[in-house]
């Protein structure tokens, strides 16, 4: 691999540092690059917590700062006084069901903020003789739409056709970032990720609901027939991805990050009723608790990801087997109090 584009990142901002992926992404770099700095920007809103980076590898290369990605003057003011030579932009709105009820957070997050940073950027780095230099922009499998049954997955090269105004926003980000590699020069790198599943995910998300009600005892719903079908990836996995595309990754490319892990919804929730009742037994299976509810406006059916860019240039793949890594986070959450 002696022929990849290769960067070291010495500080970075990683926006949304303090949520599910974001946090996972610090401990893992901190743990694995012990020059790098990282300075974390998160607005603390419902699905980022400061607990998230408790026990933190050498923590004195870490400074937490909480604000706005939206702050013109606080993004920039952090990019001069570090000295940031590259981003890893996590921070946005992510869940479907809020993107319903009230789009207008997701424009302002997902593609006001992502600009904001763009222009910091630019502001910044403005020649590529001061070193190397990146901004990754972490994005979804949602921009390019549903999937039918029998369709192959998702390419880089598939269109954009997003269906909610959570995957418009983010569209509309990815194609801003693409934009600042063509016209300014900037070195940039997206990677479009599947569900992503772990410790540290907000309870609102599906894989946590289900072991809320499960230990709850109330029913756990399921939107519509429940056979919508996503392909789920570790969260482990996702941040050593994106680290790889950090690190070797081609400016100006995409990579999708896949599991090619599919499963309906409904299985899913069944197999961790399965997992609840070793290790959360109550009277009765747990799987009789799942009650189907009225399906979500424009409920993309299928989501599936070719990630064969990604390994057979950058040689990353999957290493978390799904049973196991499903085990382990049923088991995780069953140590948290519920919220």
């Amino acid at each position: 691999m002696s022929d990849l584009q290769t960067y070291r990142p010495r500080t970075l901002l990683v926006t949304g540092g303090a949520g599910f992926i974001g946090a996972t992404f610090v401990h893992h770099l901190l743990a694995r690059d012990p020059q790098v700095r990282i300075v974390t920007l998160d607005l603390l809103t419902y699905a980022g917590s400061l607990g998230h980076l408790d026990g933190l590898p050498d923590p004195a290369r870490h400074r937490f700062v909480q604000g706005d990605i939206c702050d013109a003057g606080l993004v920039d003011r952090l990019f001069r006084e570090h000295g940031c030579d590259g981003v890893v932009h996590f921070a946005a709105e992510s869940h479907v069901d809020r993107s319903i009820s009230g789009p207008a957070d997701f424009i302002r997050t997902n593609y006001v903020g992502t600009w904001t940073l763009l222009e910091a950027a630019r502001n910044h780095w403005t020649d590529p003789a001061r070193g190397p230099w990146r901004f990754h922009h972490v994005s979804t499998d949602e921009v390019y739409g549903t999937l039918g049954p029998d369709d192959p997955p998702f390419r880089e090269t598939t269109p954009y056709r997003p269906n909610s105004p959570y995957s418009a926003s983010k569209a509309g980000s990815d194609h801003m970032v693409r934009a600042y590699f063509h016209t300014y020069g900037l070195p940039v790198t997206l990677t479009n990720c599947s569900n992503n599943y772990g410790p540290r995910q907000n309870w609102e998300k599906l894989i946590p609901t289900v072991i809320r009600h499960g230990r709850a005892g109330t029913p756990i719903p399921v939107y519509g027939r429940g056979d919508n079908i996503r392909d789920w990836l570790h969260v482990e996995d996702h941040c050593a991805a994106i680290h790889r595309v950090l690190t070797h990754g081609q400016p100006g490319r995409c990579y999708n990050v896949g599991g090619d892990n599919e499963w309906s919804n409904l299985d899913l929730v069944h197999a961790l009723c399965g997992i609840l009742d070793r290790l959360h037994p109550r009277q009765g299976p747990h799987r009789t608790l799942v009650t189907l509810v009225t399906d979500r406006p424009g409920h993309d059916w299928r989501y599936a990801l070719d990630a064969g860019r990604i390994r057979n240039e950058l040689n990353w793949h999957p290493r978390i087997p799904f049973a196991a890594g499903l085990e382990a986070t049923v088991a995780w959450y069953l140590d948290r109090p519920l919220p």
